[in-house]
């Protein structure tokens, strides 16, 4: 039976009626759908019609999108109601005027944004005089404090507060404008301290949490202490120009610790809840300290501008271990629950040492139950092959020598084989997006795989790299049925030492 939608509702409507349109519409180019904030706010005010005018996509495209998928659609000409619409300021106005309190804060918000975002402002003033008439002075404050609930910066908010007023000049008379600017710039006043009060708080909760042995942001904390002992060592030998090579080989552990915050930090607070700004920012410098830290090692001419590099480079670790401590530590501990903390403990210990740092026992996080711990054993699975009890298979699974890692059609981490890996699999990354697990630079080239094996377009895309030293083949499979349908995509990483000293030796 086919599905419905009905392109006069709102695009938050339509996600609330079928979650399987955020997928759709974000593979359309529509990527704010996957943001809970932006759907719960300019998703409420937003049809799809309208997005596609704005985004400059064809409705014939969407249209097409939705009905290969098995949607039967109706309120197609939304857009040409929404020009008519446009003819009648005061049907929108009387509307606006009889919302509540609630929605009408939502909607400016969604005019507030459209500014942040770079829309004309003569395009939102027009939208907003014919859609919303007079504006109160306190409702432009409670949007504005509206989104900085929702995750954007004080300063932000304070930059675009100009082009703020000149969106609703001329809405009100010119004292309420005067007193809103005042209203909210006293705000802004008491937000600031709020702001600063939540920040102590969570930088306190923090160091609570970085006192108890065995926590992993005891662990993350040491690791960090250890590695400014090594920055403040080798800064008189860069001065000096002596040699820093052992040093430098110690300091080169801290792809250790940013692997840990990569996996395990980074995607649980941007996919649980929904804080992006660290896997955004603080993943990428992760990323560019480590590769310029493996591009000085491989070099063997080591002069001035290597030493020159090098301090630029290090500088920049000691500028993340201030952003650890102070930013996202503090986040972390803020939001993570206990049970968070535990699997975070658990995954934790599949990570070598970093700077001789071992991880202590933390005595709460051994309770923790493992994750198959609640499966079966006497159950059989029965296959076309054959059929094989639950423990039988997965002891097969781990007994075949690669690191196989299962991702089903709807992008979605459903299996990891057990055992030590070069390449860490989190426990806690079961069931979350595939693309969450991986840092910004990485992310395009294994979206274009899938897309390339959900299209038909590829098979298998093998990649050969080096890491710890060793050879590694990783190969991507798109799995199918036996009519060829897309299943998901099998990830298997391969040591290839044997092979070199089969052929080589």
């Amino acid at each position: 039976m086919s599905k419905k939608i009905d392109f006069t509702k709102s695009v938050y409507e339509l996600t609330q009626e079928n979650p399987e349109i955020v997928g759709i519409m974000a593979r359309l180019g529509f990527t704010e759908i996957t943001k809970k904030a932006m759907l719960n706010s300019v998703g409420k005010l937003m049809t799809v019609p309208k997005g596609a005018k704005m985004k400059g996509i064809p409705m014939e495209e969407i249209i097409r999108a939705f009905e290969e998928k098995g949607f039967k659609i109706s309120g197609a000409d939304a857009a040409k109601t929404d020009d008519a619409h446009a003819a009648k300021p005061e049907n929108d106005a009387a509307k606006v005027e009889t919302a509540s309190p609630d929605e009408r804060t939502e909607q400016l918000k969604g005019y507030l944004k459209r500014v942040s975002a770079g829309e004309s402002l003569e395009r939102v003033r027009s939208d907003f005089a014919r859609e919303f008439g007079e504006v109160e002075a306190s409702e432009i404050m409670k949007a504005e404090q509206g989104l900085m609930a929702e995750g954007m910066p004080l300063t932000e908010v304070q930059k675009l507060c100009d082009l703020h007023s000149a969106l609703f000049h001329g809405a009100t008379k010119e004292e309420r404008i005067a007193n809103a600017e005042k209203e909210v710039a006293a705000s802004l006043a008491r937000e600031r301290e709020a702001l600063k009060e939540q920040a102590k708080n969570k930088e306190a909760q923090a160091k609570e949490l970085e006192q108890i042995t065995g926590h992993p942001l005891y662990t993350f904390t040491k690791e960090n202490e250890e590695l400014r002992k090594l920055l403040v060592a080798i800064k008189p030998k860069l001065a000096t120009k002596e040699d820093v090579t052992e040093l430098f080989t110690k300091i080169r552990e801290v792809s250790v610790h940013y692997a840990k915050k990569g996996d395990l930090l980074y995607p649980l607070l941007n996919v649980k809840y929904d804080i992006s700004g660290p896997s955004n920012v603080m993943w990428t410098v992760d990323d560019e300290i480590r590769d310029e830290m493996s591009a000085l090692e491989k070099e063997t001419e080591r002069g001035e501008w290597w030493m020159t590099r090098l301090e630029s480079i290090l500088t920049r670790a000691d500028e993340m271990i201030y952003k650890e401590q102070n930013i996202l530590f503090p986040i972390c501990a803020d939001n993570f629950s206990e049970e968070e903390w535990k699997g975070i403990y658990r995954d934790s210990k599949d990570y070598a040492a970093c700077f001789g740092v071992e991880n202590e026992r933390w005595e709460d996080g051994e309770s923790i139950p493992a994750l198959n711990a609640a499966a079966g054993t006497d159950g059989e699975i029965v296959m076309p092959g054959g059929h094989m009890k639950l423990n039988e298979l997965t002891a097969m699974l781990n007994t075949i020598p690669l690191e196989l890692s299962f991702v089903d059609a709807e992008n979605i981490n459903r299996y990891f084989n057990e055992g030590p890996k070069v390449f860490k699999r989190p426990g806690m990354a079961i069931d979350r997006e595939v693309f969450s697990c991986h840092p910004p630079k990485i992310e395009p080239m294994v979206r274009g795989i899938i897309d390339d094996f959900r299209a038909g377009k590829r098979d298998c895309v093998p990649v050969w790299m080096e890491k710890m030293g060793k050879t590694f083949l990783v190969t991507y499979y798109a799995v199918r049925d036996k009519n060829g349908t897309y299943l998901g995509t099998l990830e298997a990483v391969q040591d290839m030492e044997f092979a070199k000293e089969h052929f080589l030796g």
